[in-house]
């Protein structure tokens, strides 16, 4: 990489941060130079506490990975930030006879927890960053303000000398609250971002964040209640629990990211044999998965939808005679079925793909005519998948657009399409498509 492109990449990154990741960033920022300054003020209180946890935070951030749907997440650095906030007091060592719970009572407040979080978690990006893996800035400032609201929320409380059962429970009450309003804030900005609906981001995201985010909490409320009853030693001790879930979602995100890319592979076959356009298989994805989000699938639904209109039209390759610049929206509808067919065979040879395969199989189906293969003959006609119609609609744009800018061609295009919608294509998702359509950047 040159050092001109990474500016490049870099300008890029920060142009596409909305409205939402602004704010979001901007009030992560306040509690920053507030925190900061205070702290400086003030001076840091038990200084030795704070950098322990300082370290952890920021071996957290360096560890930080990246979850399917493109989610930044730093479990380790979390779960000790979380647990800095939530933390009562160090160990029986040292105390007084008098001290409450007989530990030596932590004395940071909120604000320090907020400039101890920042600290570490610029400390652990800086190795990223020095091999030019930029941080969202959204994902940081997110996991910030999520520490702020728990820091904000609990340290108040201790100065009430609450018994351990009532704590606890606060405990329990603040960190339900926090996961409550990050799956929230992080909902937004994604339906911002991906232009989806609210109820289906937030849905995507309670699905994607409830696992990681329960074994987040638990284990920043045993590291509070361990350090607070053992000492420093038990941040060792109860990080391994974090650390082993950290290890499972990393595997999962590599599978998931393994299978895509083995996909995006097979799907170029066919335009390296010249059997479709270079860039086809690609543009129908992007097409498909916008149109999904636009008709409110979820995103393991959208994620199937991508790896179906990847490789629709892998069947082409038992063809001996390529069709004429690879479209199949002009070849004879038995043509199509056949095609269909023998890619939906090749991809149940994966053995995983098999809703896969069906979605391609019927996405040659017509619309009005579609039934579904494994009902008896005497049953009513029904409409392929949503995914399948999808599919068919990217595909038959496709293939009469291609890559042309041309906006009047997109149009006439979709005319054709609506023209088709009685019996060929789903009107809602031609509609669908023609909001896609609108909203592309004119050249």
């Amino acid at each position: 990489m040159t050092t001109g492109q990474i500016p490049a990449r870099e300008r890029a990154a920060w142009q596409t941060i909305d409205s939402g990741q602004l704010l979001l960033i901007a009030t992560a920022g306040l509690f920053v130079v507030v925190a900061v300054t205070q702290v400086a003020a003030a001076g840091l209180r038990q200084a030795d506490i704070a950098i322990i946890f300082g370290v952890l935070i920021a071996l957290g951030e360096l560890f930080r990975m990246v979850m399917p749907g493109n989610r930044e997440v730093a479990p380790i650095a979390t779960a000790g930030a979380m647990g800095y906030a939530l933390l009562v007091g160090v160990g029986p060592e040292g105390a007084a006879p008098d001290a409450p719970l007989g530990v030596v009572p932590a004395a940071h407040s909120a604000l320090q927890v907020v400039a101890v979080t920042a600290v570490g978690m610029l400390v652990g990006s800086l190795p990223h960053i020095a091999v030019g893996r930029m941080p969202r800035p959204d994902a940081m400032a997110r996991r910030l303000f999520n520490v702020a609201v728990i820091a904000l929320c609990f340290r108040p409380v201790l100065t009430l000398d609450l018994a351990w059962y009532l704590l606890l429970a606060v405990m329990g009450l603040v960190v339900v609250a926090s996961c409550f309003s990050d799956v929230l804030i992080a909902a937004v900005i994604r339906a911002e971002t991906v232009r989806a609906r609210f109820g289906i981001a937030l849905r995507d995201e309670i699905e994607a964040k409830i696992a990681l985010c329960a074994a987040t909490s638990a284990t920043a409320m045993l590291i509070a209640v361990a350090t607070t009853a053992m000492g420093e030693a038990a941040l060792l001790i109860f990080t391994v629990p974090i650390l082993v879930t950290q290890f499972a979602f990393r595997r999962y995100a590599g599978i998931r990211a393994t299978y895509l890319e083995t996909v995006r592979a097979l799907s170029r076959v066919t335009e390296v044999g010249g059997y479709v356009e270079a860039g086809h298989s690609r543009r129908v994805a992007r097409l498909a998965v916008a149109m999904g989000r636009e008709l409110g699938m979820a995103e393991e639904e959208l994620l199937e939808l991508e790896y179906a209109a990847l490789m629709h039209d892998i069947g082409q390759l038992s063809l001996g005679d390529p069709i004429p610049g690879g479209a199949t929206v002009l070849a004879s509808p038995a043509e199509q079925r056949r095609i269909a067919e023998l890619g939906a065979e090749v991809i149940k040879q994966t053995g995983v793909l098999d809703r896969v395969a069906h979605v391609v199989q019927l996405s040659s189906h017509p619309y009005r005519t579609g039934r579904d293969p494994a009902g008896d003959a005497g049953e009513r006609p029904l409409p392929p998948p949503l995914a399948s119609r999808i599919i068919k609609v990217a595909n038959a744009y496709d293939d009469l657009v291609g890559d042309s800018a041309d906006r009047d061609r997109g149009a006439a295009v979709l005319e054709r399409l609506r023209l088709d919608s009685a019996a060929e294509y789903d009107p809602t998702v031609v509609e669908a498509l023609s909001r896609v359509v609108d909203r592309r950047p004119r050249p």
